[in-house]
């Protein structure tokens, strides 16, 4: 169960991100903005060649860099993965997230030697930086292993009693 959850979730989440970026690559001008929601929401097309919030962006090592985090990053969850329980389908799902937005930004690292952000959430003047739905994979998914591990200290507690 856990390896058909990282082939569906992965597949799912890597085309949903490499054909939003492709679609907004091909069809907006750089640093082109188009306000969704007044205030809060925009798609703005961007391209980073840095890590979150453009970390080491003018690091002369950055691509190799960051090459070679992710693909330790994808052997890392695949090796996790392998040693889940059957019963850990939550684990597995967030861990396939991960996996999913590691894979799609290496492939922007790869392809174009920076990544592709265009979802771009703000409160008035309080932006925070653009993101793409490899980013929000990532973010999720350490959300639901965090969750997971809550609930597996839970049961292992019950189980000691």
């Amino acid at each position: 169960m856990k390896y058909r959850i990282l082939l569906i979730v992965s597949f799912v989440t890597l085309v949903l991100d490499q054909a939003t970026k492709l679609y907004v690559a091909r069809t907006l001008p750089l640093h082109t903005m188009i306000r969704v929601i007044e205030h809060f929401f925009t798609i703005t097309y961007l391209r980073n060649k840095g890590a979150a919030f453009g970390m080491l962006a003018t690091s002369p090592w950055r691509l190799p860099f960051f090459i070679l985090v992710s693909l330790v990053a994808v052997v890392v969850i695949v090796t996790v993965i392998r040693k889940l329980r059957e019963d850990q389908s939550l684990a597995a799902f967030a861990l396939s997230l991960i996996f999913a937005g590691a894979v799609g930004n290496l492939i922007d690292r790869i392809s174009y030697g920076e990544v592709i952000d265009f979802i771009f959430v703000h409160w008035y003047d309080h932006y925070w930086p653009a993101f793409n739905v490899a980013d929000s994979a990532i973010c999720v998914g350490v959300f639901f292993l965090a969750l997971d591990m809550i609930r597996e200290e839970r049961r292992n507690k019950g189980q000691q009693r």
